[in-house]
Order: structure tokens, then C-alpha cells, then sequence
């Protein structure tokens, strides 16, 4: 396995330092995650690590960091606060986004796991969501503050004892706590939840674990860690938190199809503006590349293909229907209108020209096949909004504006060549 150095700024500006721990050569990466580490621990504390080194033998590349003014990060642990981990957290998402792949799955230990809760809504990749001994809000540590809480509030700032450590925090901490004193965000989340927790834990009692599982909806599951301790210090623990939520996340991120896939390994490199498409079998399966992101494309397997990935015409109206949704959108808010949302529908299909209806114009009968056979692209737009007719005929217009649609419609110039052809040779031909 390798690890990935990974250094970024936060919302502050300051330098976090972050390690990406990487599947090893011979198991292909399935997913990216991130964890949160416990309340004033580190990136290196013996959970965290072990639980990323497991993951990543499984094939889930994890990112763990140190928080503002903790480890090998700069800042000062002073003038943070909860709202802050959770932006740390943000800032650490985009890191990876950026460098390597947006986060799947995120993980929390101890408070960190209250952040994961509160995070995850504002990260759209993020599909899972991971709690290790984590209690249901951060206000939960606020005890540790009661023998300072005068020092606090008449100095606005104080030292207090944390395991073995002594760290100073301002009231500052303390007043943010409040804007976290209940679980309703929870209930909010819409992702796939995991709880592990210990009935025996000291720090952080099983009854915060129960306050989750009741505020979160379904899909949630519960597994207990029988005798462990807080921090997981005992290796089988850390390996057993790591064997169960591969098994619980191959249900919810997709671990077994990415694993199954054929030919799996290092994605080409597109360049800006480019689509790499690449053979993933002997068959119809395709991988398709841009500079950020891949995805799969393949026929249904009665048509001889495996069924892993929409076939190249729903390729292209997922492109036309979203291009038709974004044009609908940004023309209705440059007009203030009050469309709340876009739905489209797309259908292709083949028919002959003598069954075409009054939509059909000479121009699409022209283009008719030897067989008098025409394509056909029918959309169904539906807008929900306190919208007028004339509004609503209006975006109707606008939707054969979106780029993706004149491209079409305009008959674009399609040019082909080998790759190793010499662009210039036969210039003057084409001319």
C-alpha cells in the first residue's frame, strides 16, 4: 500500500496536513472515503490508522487529517470551534475531489463523527455515512468544560484536561455548541448510515448511538463492539470495524460491480475538453473518461452486452435533457422566475417518415434512410412553479436553446482520423 502525502488549506487559509492511504498495486481503488478523527486526537492515532490501512487492502483509498491546530497542521486549536471541524471536513472533501477522486464515504470517530453527520449534507458525493463511538451531537462534549466553564466566561478563555493533554479553548468553542443541540439534522441526512458503538464505552455512552439510530431514516444499520474501548485500541477491533463496513458498503457504494469490472486499472489521462473512450471487455462494455471524472457505457445484456452502463443513446439524452434542464434553469433565474423545479423525460426512437406528425418539418423528412425511416427524439418537460402559460410556453422555447440541442440540430461536422495520422496530411484535399 502506498500512502499519499496530502497537504491543503482550509476555509482560514491555513495548511492541513492530510495522508492518503492507497490500495496496495494489486487491488484496484473501488471508492474514496474520509475520516474524521476523534475530539484534540490526531490523523495517527492508532484507530484512525489502522481502520485506513484495513480499508485500503480492500480497496477503498482513505483520506485522514489533522484538524486546524492539531498534529502536523498549522492554526491554532484555540480559535476553533465545531462549525470549523465541519469545515475542515468540506475542505478536505474538495482536496481529494481535486487531486484524486470526490470522497464516497465518510468517517467518523468519536466527534468526528458528529461532524461526518453534520458534513455529509453539504458534500454530494458522499453516498455512506460511517459513525465509530460517536455521540448523536457535539454537544455532548461540553462536560468536559464544567470545571472551567467560570474561567470561560469571565476571561472568555481557559485550559482544560482531555485524556492525557491539557489544551486552551475559547468561549467561543463552548457558544457554538449550541447551534448544535439537537439531532434533527440527522434526520436529514439522506445516506446510507452505519453506528458502530460499544456498550461498554466510557467516553462516549451506547445511549448516544440509540439517539442517532432513532433520529436517522432508513437505510441505517446498528453493529455493536461488544468489548472494545473509545479509542479502539485493541488491533482486532480496528481490523473488525474495517471487515464489516467493506461487507455493509459493497450494498450501498457499489463495491462488488466496481470490482467485477473487467480491466480494471489506471484510468487514461483526458485532456482538458477531451473524452477518452477505452474497450473494458471483448464485447460492448466501455470506460469513458474526461479530465475529472469516468463513468461506464454498454448495451443490455439481451442485446449481447453486460448491462453495466447506459447504452450510447442514453448517453446522449442524459446530454440533451441535462443541457435542455441547465439552460431552463439559468434563463428562469436571470428572469426571476419562480420554476422550483425541471423534470425531462427522453425517449428515442425510429419511425417511419409516412408516420410522422405534424412536428415532423421538411427538413427531418428529408433526412429519411433508404427505408423512409427518421430518428426521433421525443422530450416530456415538466415545471413546477407558481408559472404563468406564457412563462411556461416561454421555457418550453428556451429549452431548444441549451447548446447540446443546436449542436444537433446543426449537423455538426464529424471528422475522423487515426491517431497516428499527420493532422496536416491532405490539407489541401480538404480544402
Amino acid at each position: 500500500m502506498a500512502r499519499i502525502k496530502l497537504d491543503f488549506q482550509n476555509a482560514e487559509g491555513h495548511k492541513l496536513s492530510g495522508l492518503l492511504e492507497t490500495p496496495p498495486p494489486d487491488v484496484p481503488t473501488l471508492r474514496h472515503a474520509l475520516f474524521a478523527h476523534c475530539f484534540t486526537c490526531g490523523k495517527d492515532i492508532a484507530a484512525a490508522s489502522r481502520i485506513s490501512r484495513a480499508l485500503a487492502a480492500r480497496g477503498i483509498a482513505v483520506l485522514r487529517f489533522d484538524f486546524t491546530g492539531l498534529g502536523n497542521s498549522d492554526g491554532d486549536f484555540a480559535n476553533t470551534s465545531f462549525t470549523s471541524n465541519v469545515q475542515d471536513l468540506i475542505a478536505a472533501a474538495n482536496a481529494l475531489a481535486a487531486e484524486h477522486a470526490a470522497p464516497a464515504m465518510l468517517i467518523g470517530h468519536s466527534l468526528g463523527g458528529a461532524a461526518v453527520l453534520a458534513a455529509a449534507p453539504q458534500l454530494p458525493s458522499v453516498e455512506a455515512v460511517v459513525t465509530i463511538a460517536a455521540p448523536a451531537t457535539p454537544k455532548h462534549v461540553e462536560h468536559l468544560f464544567s470545571g472551567v466553564r467560570g474561567e470561560l466566561e469571565a476571561t472568555g478563555e481557559a485550559e482544560v484536561q482531555v485524556g492525557q493533554r491539557r489544551f486552551r479553548i475559547r468561549r467561543q468553542f463552548l457558544d457554538d455548541l449550541e447551534h448544535y443541540a439537537d439531532a434533527d439534522h440527522i434526520r436529514k441526512l439522506k445516506r446510507a448510515l452505519l453506528i458502530f458503538h460499544s456498550p461498554v464505552d466510557e467516553i462516549v455512552p451506547i445511549a448516544e448511538a440509540a439517539k442517532i439510530y432513532r433520529a436517522a431514516l432508513h437505510p441505517k444499520s446498528f453493529i455493536s463492539l461488544c468489548a472494545a474501548d473509545h479509542l479502539l485500541t485493541n488491533r482486532e477491533d480496528a481490523e473488525y470495524v474495517a471487515e464489516t463496513l467493506v461487507a455493509w458498503a459493497s450494498r450501498y457504494l457499489g463495491l462488488r460491480a466496481h470490482a467485477e469490472e473487467p480491466g480494471l486499472g489506471t484510468a487514461p489521462q483526458a485532456a482538458p475538453g477531451e473524452v477518452v473512450i477505452t474497450e473494458r471487455d471483448g464485447r460492448f462494455l466501455r470506460g469513458l473518461y474526461t479530465e475529472h471524472h469516468q463513468l461506464l457505457a454498454d448495451e443490455p445484456k439481451d442485446a449481447g452486452g453486460s448491462g453495466l452502463g447506459p447504452t450510447p443513446y442514453d448517453l446522449l439524452l442524459m446530454a440533451l435533457g441535462a443541457c435542455a434542464s441547465m439552460t431552463i434553469r439559468m434563463y428562469a433565474d436571470r428572469k426571476g422566475l419562480p420554476l422550483d423545479d425541471v423534470e425531462i423525460r427522453l425517449r428515442h426512437d425510429r419511425i417511419h417518415v409516412d408516420d410522422c406528425d405534424t412536428d415532423c418539418n421538411d427538413d427531418a423528412r428529408g433526412l429519411a434512410d433508404n427505408q423512409g425511416h427518421i430518428s426521433r427524439i421525443e422530450r416530456h418537460i415538466d415545471l413546477t412553479g407558481d408559472l404563468t402559460e406564457a412563462q411556461r410556453a416561454r421555457l418550453l422555447e428556451i429549452a431548444d436553446r441549451c447548446p447540446v440541442h443546436r449542436t444537433l440540430m446543426g449537423r455538426p461536422h464529424m471528422v475522423a482520423r487515426l491517431s497516428n495520422d499527420d493532422p496536416d496530411a491532405g490539407a489541401e484535399d480538404r480544402a
